[in-house]
């Protein structure tokens, strides 16, 4: 029987950062996970665990915090030592290394949004996706040129980015009418609750080390300012989308809701999950230097979607980032080459994450041909988009689901939309 917190994820080998609170630490502050146990790193901290770590490179505020901002920018060596001593603590004693006071049961605790969040790009980095959705879209799979010679991305609303478990409210706005088989009544601009709501699975990489303007960033550079990892999922409005795209980028089909997983999983924690991604044929005359990568690498994680209808819940997809076309290193180099800053907390996400088949899709859009061709889940009901009070949920892992590096889950419901 499947752990429904995914307990294996969190391993000592894993060792994440997150913000919780609970009845033993009431204030938000830095936290830790071990299998079904979170642990306040501040109570390790007062417990003398980190006494080897000069009190320079953690203070004590670091931890304190209601956001990670102020520990995600400390040295990469600093991390590394905090989830050192934690892992060797654990495999000496076990939970009995821990004080009773930063122990706290998973179900006791409420996780909060991580970290805050200056900024959010949403990048479209999957080449399957954008042939996708070219294709259902425009009747058109041709990706855009610039697609080959760059990441290509625009800037979110990070106000709308809220912590998985937070629910998420249909959306009203304007979009085209969708007559009848052959009808001949035109299109009509209708206001009112969107009748095409969707999810986007999603990798978001959390910048933890910044970067003044004016300073660029070579993409084999780019990891030493990834603090870590966290699944996404951007909600989105296909209908209002639709109709706002043209000329300009997406604004309210996108910014009513966007899921975030409470755990970030930190690049040390993923190493041993380096992946080698495709060579991709580029635009002729390659790339730019800045987004040239020797190393050529993403990693070996996986992004499962599911479905929840009632008690049921409905496998959508199963997707893999390493398949994507451009890396997060990427993503971050060309956020950088027009002298933009890097600043903690800012959130750079990858886009739909889609493979070559039906099963590897990471969008409705995709799954059901623009909702043309609907999925039927396994309490028999269909779905070309989603429902009010369906649910969907984000399971990600490197390696083996049960014996790899996880995220656990990230999880919200499409609640029924509210009158203007």
């Amino acid at each position: 029987m499947s752990d429904p917190n995914y307990a294996s994820h969190f391993s000592e080998r894993n060792i994440p950062f997150g913000i919780g609170s609970s009845a033993q630490f009431t204030s938000p502050q830095a936290v830790t996970r071990l299998e079904n146990t979170v642990i306040s790193l501040s109570a390790l901290h007062r417990h003398g665990f980190f006494k080897d770590i000069a009190a320079a490179q953690l203070p004590e505020s670091a931890l304190n915090s209601s956001t990670l901002n102020e520990f995600a920018a400390l040295p990469k060596s600093t991390h590394r030592a905090v989830q050192a001593a934690i892992r060797e603590a654990y495999t000496q004693k076990g939970f009995d290394a821990f004080p009773e006071e930063a122990k706290e049961n998973l179900g006791h605790v409420k996780l909060h949004l991580p970290v805050q969040i200056g900024d959010f790009t949403d990048f479209s980095c999957s080449l399957e996706h954008v042939k996708n959705a070219g294709r259902i879209v425009v009747n058109n799979p041709n990706p855009p040129p610039a697609f080959f010679q760059l990441p290509v991305g625009y800037q979110g609303r990070c106000s709308s980015i809220l912590v998985s478990g937070t629910e998420i409210e249909r959306p009203i706005g304007q979009f085209r009418s969708r007559p009848s088989p052959g009808s001949n009544e035109p299109p009509t601009i209708l206001c009112g609750p969107s009748r095409a709501v969707d999810y986007e699975v999603e990798l978001a990489a959390i910048v933890g080390k910044p970067l003044p303007m004016r300073k660029r960033l070579n993409a084999k550079d780019a990891e030493e300012h990834i603090f870590g990892y966290a699944l996404f999922n951007d909600w989105s409005a296909r209908d209002i989308q639709g109709l706002e795209m043209v000329p300009l980028g997406p604004l309210n089909g996108k910014s009513f809701g966007t899921s975030i997983s409470p755990w970030i999983v930190t690049l040390d924690a993923l190493q041993p999950y380096k992946a080698a991604v495709p060579q991709p044929a580029h635009a002729p005359g390659g790339i730019p230097a800045y987004l040239q990568d020797p190393d050529n690498s993403s990693h070996d994680i996986t992004i499962q979607v599911e479905v929840l209808s009632g008690s049921s819940a409905t496998v959508t997809g199963t997707t893999k980032v390493q398949t994507m076309y451009w890396t997060p290193k990427q993503m971050l180099a060309h956020l950088a080459s027009s002298g933009s800053a890097l600043r903690t907390g800012d959130v750079a996400a990858t886009g739909t994450v889609s493979g070559e088949t039906r099963e590897s899709l990471g969008s409705l859009l995709e799954v059901t041909k623009g909702g043309t061709d609907p999925i039927k889940l396994v309490d028999g009901t269909e779905r070309g988009y989603l429902q009010d009070g369906d649910s969907v949920r984000l399971v990600g892992w490197a390696g083996s689901k049960d014996s790899g590096v996880g995220f656990g889950e990230c999880i919200g419901e499409l609640l029924a939309a509210r009158p203007l």
